[in-house]
Formats: C-alpha cells, structure tokens, sequence
C-alpha cells in the first residue's frame, strides 16, 4: 500500500454496491478487465496529467475507451476532407475558350479534316460550317440581342462509316473537351441505368473539372437511334421517349447540377452547376429501317405505272439515307421536339472497297503508316502490293462492321512478321502480297545490301 504522502496523488474511484470499480476499465481484445475492490490503485503523476493537456492544446486527442476519432483528411477526394478542386471564374471574368479571331474558317477545318478521314464529303462540309457557327455564336453571345441559335447536330450513317471518328478528330483541332457516351445507357432519372445528366458530369470530368471549359465543350451521343419510341407499347418507355423528353431542356441550354469526380448523385458527393447553352451535342446512329422508310415515301411521291424504272432505282440505291427527312425520322421513332433541337442533320456514306483501301493508307495516322514506322525502328522497310491492299479491303468488306474491320484484320496477319523479323538483323524489307493475306503464300523477305 502507498503511505501517506503517495495518498494524496491517489485517484478516488466510485463503487457500484457490489464495490466494484465502474471507472478504471480497460479493454483488453475482447474481453474487459475490471479492478475488483481490493485491487492496489496506481498514483495518477502530475507529469502525466500536464503531458495530456499539452496535447490537448495541441489538437492530439488522449485515447478515450470505446471512443474512435475520424480524421476526413485520411478519406479520398469524394469525402467532405478532400473535395476535388472546382474551376468556375465569375461571371464578369468569363471568356470563351475560342476567341472570335482564333476561330478556323470552315474550309480550313475541313482541311484539317481531310488529313485525317477519307470520303465523307458532305460530311465534312456539314460539321466543319456547324462548328464554325456555333463558336462564333459562344464567342459572340453577349454582342447584342441577336440570338443565334445552336448547332447541334445528328449524323446517320451504317455501323463503321467513321461517325465517332469524325467527332473525335473534329474535337482534337479545337481542343475542347470531348465526352461521348451511349445511348443505350441512358434512362429516365429514377431508373436502373445512367442519368440523362450523367453525360454532363462526363464532360466536366474531361475537362479537368474546369466548369468554364466544360460549358463550351462536345458532347457525342452515339447509338441516338435505340431512344426511339416504342411502337404500341402500354408500359412506361422508360429508356425511349421518356429520355428523348428528358434531353430536350440539356440540348437547348439549361443549368445542370452534377456531381463532382462521380457518375452519380449522393450526400456525399459535392455537386456544382453546369450550363448547357453553349455546349455542342452531336448524336448519331445507324437508324436500321429507316431506309424502307425513305423509300415508301419516295415511291409514293411517284405516279403509278408511269416511274416503275424510278421505283427499281430507289431498291439499288446505296446511299438513300441522304434523302432523309425530318418527317422519315418522326416515322422512325424521334419526338418532333428532339429531333427540332438537332437543326443540323446528315448522312454518312457506307464504305466501299475503294474506300476502305484509301483509309489503309492516306491519312495522317493510317493504320499501314503505323505499322511502317514501328518497323523503321528496326530499321525494316514494309510495303504493301496493289493487290494486297485490296485483298486486305475485301476481308474487312466480309466482316461488315465498317473501317473498324480494317485493324483486325491487318493485325492478324502481322502478328508474325512482328515476331520473326526482329530474330534477324539481317532481314532490310518485308513485302506483303496478297497470297499471304488470303493464306496461300508468304511475305517477300529480303536481306540488307552487304
């Protein structure tokens, strides 16, 4: 036992009528120790009590039992320690990403264009003057009381005519922000699936949460064809005419509230504004029946027994989704209002064989030329023959998803010669023939010169 003078420093514990101690507890894993009655108490020392106020003082909190202390700053960026940083200038500091002057002429976007997408003609035309008169209309917004209204656009065209890659390569000589998301994904807000808004909070996520660049930025919804409305049907058309009516306000302009760094709304997740007036939305799609469409109307519009040789001609047409109206595409499923709201409408053309050997091999980023380059590097030279290209074009024509096949099928059969040719040094040109793209022969190897 202490003697006297150690009583002083002594800490008087409370009892329960059953005498034991209710305060000196410790735990121990999961079981509790409890000091019994007749246990010896240690002396609390005056060193220990002013320690522990220091740290008080400091902000470092004593151990408390059953008690946790939660510091936000350990939690990632989504949880309230550490929101991700929002961008957004007021109001009078705002200045358009694209000043008026900077902005291309349509025939040099176009040009640019060019370098990059074979065919497509019209096409190009179409966006390169679109996007030429939507950000002169941002630059230009608070000029005078003029309004110009929006640009947007909806591109039809067959699976793998190159409608996303146009988006993509147009988003690139602007710099601005790109998001592009699937229709097929989007339902009305409440539903299994992503919200209308969602493709906002895309947008803002690309732009590095910059809410100024994101407002003036591209948002490319593909596969717009899979909203139209559903043909007698008495249930709610949740993931159809219901989107198309809940994309009307994000297409004209309207203030948005989406999540910061997230897909989706919740109480933990800070949220910010976006306005849309200024953001360009393109959709596309490959609209399947929209050709027999096109067609009953125009043999209608010709008289009977007098244009059967012009009925015959609309059949064979390959390109008649140019002919598309407004009307063919209300038939089709589309909401006056929506399809009101993408002034801009054109087709793509589907990909002949001429095509699809001139994509292997004419624009600046050509699947050939890459494949040329990579062997450079082994100071290898690669050629193509006539024939060969053409043979390469005709698998892909087969395989019927567009220019997309064309990667496929140049990978397959170059997967060897990427993996032989660097076994020799000596090896200084490959030829590839059109007997080894069918499978009936091999490349032209030959050596380097002495």
């Amino acid at each position: 036992m202490p003697g006297a003078n150690g009583a002083k420093n002594m800490k008087q514990t409370p009892k329960t009528d059953d005498g034991i101690n209710t305060e000196n507890k410790e735990e121990s894993g999961d079981d509790e120790v409890v000091l019994a009655e007749d246990a010896e108490l240690e002396p609390v020392k005056e060193e220990d009590e002013k320690e522990d106020a220091e740290k008080e003082d400091a902000g470092v909190k004593t151990a408390i039992p059953r008690f946790s202390f939660i510091n936000l700053a350990d939690f990632p960026g989504e949880m309230m320690g550490g929101r991700p940083k929002i961008k957004k200038r007021k109001k009078g500091e705002r200045k358009p990403i694209i000043d008026i002057k900077d902005i291309p002429a349509p025939h040099k976007i176009k040009s640019q264009l060019d370098e990059y997408v074979v065919g497509q003609e019209h096409a190009k035309k179409v966006m390169s003057v679109a996007v030429y008169n939507h950000y002169k209309r941002v630059a230009t917004d608070t000029m005078d009381d003029i309004e110009i209204e929006k640009s947007n656009m909806l591109m039809i065209g067959p699976t793998g005519c190159g409608k996303t890659y146009l988006v993509k390569t147009l988003a690139k000589l602007l710099d601005v922000p790109l998001a592009i998301t699937d229709a097929t994904s989007l339902t009305e807000a409440g539903y299994i699936g992503d919200d209308i808004e969602s493709v906002v909070s895309k947008l803002l996520a690309v732009a590095g949460n910059d809410v100024d660049k994101a407002e003036q930025g591209i948002i490319f919804i593909d596969e717009i064809d899979k909203i139209a409305k559903k043909q007698n049907s008495n249930s709610r058309d949740v993931s159809g005419e219901s989107v198309q009516q809940g994309m009307l306000k994000l297409l004209e302009g309207a203030d948005i509230e989406v999540p910061i760094g997230a897909s989706s709304k919740n109480a933990m997740v800070p949220t910010t504004t976006i306005n849309t007036k200024h953001i360009l939305f393109i959709c596309a799609g490959a609209f399947p029946g929209l050709e027999e469409i096109i067609k009953q109307r125009l043999k209608k519009q010709t008289s009977i027994g007098f244009n059967a040789e012009l009925k015959d001609k609309f059949d064979k047409e390959k390109n008649i989704l140019q002919k598309a109206t407004i009307e063919d595409i209300r038939k089709f499923g589309m909401i006056p209002e929506f399809i009101g709201r993408l002034p801009m409408m054109f087709a793509l053309e589907g990909l002949t064989e001429e095509m699809l050997v001139n994509i292997l091999q004419e624009p600046k980023n050509a699947i050939l030329k890459q494949y040329q380059k990579l062997l450079q590097l082994d100071e290898v030279n690669l050629k193509f023959t006539e024939d060969a290209l053409k043979a390469i074009a005709q698998k892909a024509m087969e395989r019927e998803i567009g220019a997309r096949a064309l990667r496929a099928v140049i990978d397959e059969f170059m997967l060897d010669i990427m993996y032989e040719i660097p076994k020799d040094d000596n090896i200084g040109q490959v030829t590839i023939t059109k007997e080894y793209i069918e499978g009936t022969g091999g490349p032209v190897i030959e050596l380097r010169e002495g």
